[in-house]
């Protein structure tokens, strides 16, 4: 695979203004990473593509995850990125635990790969993709079914973190967390790790806000990190349902954007930010993850602009994960807790 070569660009942003937020150990996450989520129409060769050519614009921090199918080209994109200066310390990978690998023999197997795959010695952030062992292969539909699916049992992921928790103690992975968690799963978690999340990746957009999660994640200290920070115009089919809204279309959104003189796009990856989340909006092109990582780097909206973009809150889950259900006659809304409590098998 032919990469661009690594250089810093004169017309990107200084790692060093890019907000940080703060983790228990004391490690700081750069405030805004790029996504490599290439959803089902983007090459692993353009995502790694786009790796360089974002490290060289400033970005120092990645999301990646083994079911995105690229963790090996996005590693090679790694490799150029240190070979052209930058040190190992200055970045900030992230990776994920699959569906099929949460049993105990497969989940240290599983991180070693993407680690060899990402061509590190170590991850900063290692989370559990899904709370559902519920397998479904990349492309399906929407009405996909695992026939071996199971509900959150607790007893069982709490198995699969004890994995996660040796892989800290082994020194191969800095921060453990989780990703499509709701507040009873956390509350479950938390009373029974020995390490305790540090992050939780969570749909966040200013068309689905999750205020109850998000100020819950913050009083325990754990840090959100946003996925489809603006609406994700790129999702699969299968995550498009007809009465999805667009942020990046929002009336609000438009006027500010106008009016401050940035794209839409940018003016949610920047609302994200500030809010105390830290997106991570996937792009290939240049010209868009510039944008972002600028507009994050660049002087705070105001707090009049900060709360009009919170009222816009449509409660507009766009990742329903309805695939993962286990059982028939079953909503999407029965995976995420809506009542309080967790959704009984």
């Amino acid at each position: 695979m032919l990469l661009p070569t690594f250089q810093i660009a004169p017309d990107g942003v200084d790692p060093a203004r890019v907000p940080t937020r703060s983790l228990p150990t004391g490690a700081r996450i750069p405030a805004i990473g790029l996504g490599t989520f290439g959803s089902d129409h983007v090459s692993g060769e353009e995502v790694a593509a786009a790796v360089v050519g974002a490290a060289s614009v400033g970005y120092r921090h990645f999301d990646c995850a083994a079911v995105y199918g690229n963790e090996r080209q996005v590693g090679q994109a790694l490799r150029e990125v240190q070979r052209g200066g930058v040190r190992r310390e200055a970045l900030w990978v992230t990776s994920k635990l699959w569906n099929d690998k949460h049993g105990e023999a497969d989940v240290i197997p599983a991180f070693k790969r993407s680690l060899a795959d990402l061509q590190l010695d170590y991850l900063d952030l290692y989370l559990v993709h899904w709370p559902f062992p519920n397998f479904h292969p990349p492309g399906c539909s929407g009405d996909s079914r695992s026939p071996d699916a199971k509900p959150y049992l607790h007893d069982a992921f709490m198995r699969t973190w004890r994995q996660l928790e040796r892989l800290v103690d082994l020194g191969l992975v800095r921060h453990i967390g989780t990703s499509n968690m709701t507040v009873p799963k956390l509350e479950l978690l938390l009373r029974d790790a020995r390490i305790g999340p540090a992050c939780n990746e969570m749909e966040l957009h200013p068309h689905f806000q999750q205020p109850e999660l998000f100020r819950w994640v913050n009083e325990h200290g754990i840090v959100p990190i946003g996925y489809c920070p603006i609406g994700s115009p790129g999702r699969p089919e299968r995550d498009r349902t007809p009465e999805d809204s667009v942020d990046v279309e929002d009336p609000v959104v438009v006027a500010l954007s106008r009016r401050l003189e940035l794209h839409p796009a940018s003016l949610c990856v920047k609302w994200g930010a500030q809010h105390g989340q830290v997106p991570i909006p996937f792009s290939v092109k240049r010209a868009n993850y510039l944008a972002n990582l600028r507009a994050v780097a660049s002087a705070p909206l105001a707090e009049a602009d900060m709360a009009a973009i919170a009222g816009v809150d449509r409660g507009c889950r766009l990742i329903k994960g309805q695939v993962f259900l286990w059982k028939e006659g079953q909503s999407w809304h029965d995976l995420w807790d809506e009542d309080g409590r967790v959704t009984p098998a």
